[in-house]
């Protein structure tokens, strides 16, 4: 189950004043509804009797037949696991309410009146109804039980502990602070929306906004339910705008002016929601005591399918959105994000020049184009950018030519240095035999190029650019104070496959010459590697990180849900499976998993002392922001997790 519900909205075909058919309607939306496995369904504001009713509201004969209806749909459903949301009237207390009334089982299980009454324009409610304010005795007589009735009711399903539901009807949502609102510091995740809202030019974008605003401030998962085209069009049209909205992100939504009944429906989850709430301490900061209600919750035995194949769109890259348009945007934001950091630290420092270590590689490709954009974005010449290239033991004649030309390409100031002598005298001062290429071998190159690059800082009064990125900061991938250390690193927060992505948007943004374009992608189809072991015999690189150490889109699909979800392993190797199909086998993914676990552990103490660098997305490993994590603490519990997918 890995935390997920699957809830739904309903549009029903209607007539007007006829509850029987209504019901008739409803129940076979239900029947639908069960064969998709929807366990929370919502229907329309007022839907047994119809919205636009008006005067009728006040006869007994439609009274009467709303509740014959009622018993229709309970006598139907007695034998559906489901919890089921409809739109009635309800006497109580010598008064009228518009009221969502819930079912499961052929039970019902209570009422929530609406609260605030739209009274201006073309909306009249207050002279029908009351408003939930306006209640006394917290119950009501509905087809001859008494039920608990009141807006300050939550329900909840011991299947799924964390999982609560509120509910509120169509200008609650409108007001100022809605009644969800107070329902989610209490500790709903789920709100039903019973809606009649008419349509108007624009009002459907406007309502999109407002759900999703909604389900955004709330970190919830928002259920719109709108009153579809067949209620009456005396003034108004009605079009059955229902959508499913999940912090934010819109899951589902239906189609507008339909003849025949709608139904939507989307796998919320609700465990991701709880994370994100967890972690947002100002969520629940003071503002619970200014709630107008005192809250109960009703338990409902809801029984939440286990074997069930969720059916959510979970991207195989999330750090790198699919739509281009979103993220041709999303490119330009963080590269300027980039600049902007860059640019602001030349300003503080009084930099003289830019130093960057530059190898022909992806990462140091980026870096050093953030420098150019922020010279340009200063005003200063791009010979304030000095690149250098450090040809080393793995150094191959391809990375070589692409780091020079696009050093020239650029305008930046070109040195070129071979460490290759150095290297060598070093090893062979500390006792190190070069015939033996390990870690030592291929650490002393990484060292000194750092070497190399702040002491020309210190020559000529510059800022060392760093280049490492978040992918492998994550992994610890990264010799320590060696590519590990720089004096601003632009990269710090941009995982791999998202370097990839601003490498080819800046590729094709049409701003580069043809030489500067082509080189870009070369750099593009060129193997990610150190290239600190040497290259075979065709001059190719033999050393291929992901070789090594996996993948980098599974690391970077493993980071992601870990530090931005909060998940387990378990859910992120079941994430895997809905994210990448059959590319990699089950054997495959949690070698790699392992892989991932286990660095990320054993390399905090590299990202306990980073450099300085803009964060650019909602995941970041920087210690003196959103990662504090000891580095001795054991990955025993997570691996243990591990072992147990096997």
């Amino acid at each position: 189950m890995h935390g997920y519900a699957r809830v739904g909205a309903a549009a029903p075909k209607l007539l007007v004043a006829d509850p029987a058919y209504n019901a008739q309607e409803i129940n076979k939306i239900l029947d639908l509804a069960q064969q998709q496995g929807i366990k929370i369904l919502t229907f329309p504001e007022l839907c047994l009797t119809g919205y636009t009713c008006g005067d009728l509201f006040f006869q007994s004969t439609l009274y009467n037949a709303a509740q014959q209806a009622l018993e229709r749909i309970l006598a139907h459903s007695r034998s559906m696991d489901m919890l089921i949301v409809v739109g009635m009237p309800v006497r109580a207390d010598n008064q009228i309410f518009n009221c969502a009334v819930v079912l499961h089982q052929g039970k019902i299980v209570a009422g929530v009146p609406k609260t605030f009454l739209p009274n201006h324009n073309e909306f009249y409610e207050e002279r029908w109804f009351s408003s939930a304010q306006d209640l006394e005795s917290g119950c009501a007589q509905l087809c001859g039980r008494g039920v608990p009735m009141g807006n300050g009711l939550l329900f909840a399903c011991p299947d799924l502990p964390e999982l609560v539901v509120g509910i509120e009807i169509c200008e609650d949502l409108w007001c100022p602070i809605p009644p969800s609102s107070f329902q989610a510091l209490n500790g709903a995740n789920v709100i039903l929306n019973l809606s009649a809202s008419n349509e108007l030019a624009s009002k459907s974008k406007y309502r999109n906004n407002l759900v999703g605003g909604q389900s955004s401030r709330l970190i919830a998962a928002y259920v719109y339910a709108s009153a579809g085209m067949h209620e009456s069009t005396t003034d108004l049209v009605f079009g059955g705008h229902s959508m499913i909205c999940e912090n934010g992100s819109l899951l589902a939504e239906s189609a507008q002016f339909q003849l025949e009944s709608q139904l939507i429906w989307a796998d919320v989850d609700i465990q991701l929601l709880m994370n994100y709430r967890r972690s947002t301490n100002s969520f629940m900061s003071r503002l619970k005591s200014q709630s107008p209600w005192e809250y109960k919750t009703i338990t409902v035995p809801l029984k939440l399918e286990n074997n069930l194949p969720v059916r959510r769109q979970i991207p195989p890259q999330p750090f790198v959105p699919a739509d281009s348009q979103a993220l041709s945007l999303h490119c330009r934001e963080i590269f300027n994000i980039q600049r902007t950091g860059l640019a602001r630290r030349l300003l503080h420092t009084g930099s003289k020049k830019l130093i960057i270590a530059v190898s022909g590689g992806l990462d140091s490709t980026l870096a050093l184009l953030c420098a150019a954009r922020a010279c340009d974005f200063l005003g200063r010449p791009r010979s304030d950018i000095i690149g250098v290239t450090m040809p080393g033991f793995g150094t191959t004649g391809r990375t070589h030519a692409n780091a020079l030309e696009l050093m020239r390409s650029l305008g930046a100031e070109v040195r070129e240095i071979d460490i290759r002598e150095a290297c060598t005298t070093h090893l062979r001062d500390i006792g190190h035999d070069p015939a033996r290429r390990d870690v030592t071998y291929e650490n002393a190159q990484a060292r000194e190029r750092t070497q190399v690059v702040m002491d020309i800082a210190n020559m000529e009064n510059g800022l060392v650019v760093g280049t490492g990125d978040l992918s492998e900061l994550a992994l610890g991938f990264t010799t320590y104070n060696g590519d590990h250390m720089s004096m601003y690193n632009v990269n710090c927060s941009v995982p791999k496959t998202l370097v990839r992505a601003l490498v080819k948007w800046v590729a094709e943004s049409g701003e580069l010459d043809e030489a500067s374009w082509r080189i870009l992608l070369d750099v593009l189809d060129t193997p990610v590697s150190p290239e600190l072991l040497p290259p075979d015999e065709d001059d190719g690189i033999q050393q291929r990180t992901e070789d090594l150490i996996g993948p980098y889109e599974l690391h970077d699909f493993f980071l992601y849900h870990t530090i931005r979800n909060g998940f387990s392993p378990g859910k992120i190797f079941f994430l895997c499976g809905l994210a990448f199909g059959d590319k990699y086998a089950k054997e495959e993914t949690l070698h790699w998993m392992r892989m991932f676990f286990r660095r990320f552990f054993q390399q905090q103490f590299k990202r306990s002392c980073v450099p300085d660098g803009p964060k650019v997305g909602s995941v970041a490993l920087s210690p003196r922001g959103d990662w504090r994590m000891p580095s001795d603490a054991s990955a025993q519990a997570w691996m243990a997790e591990i072992d147990a997918l096997a």
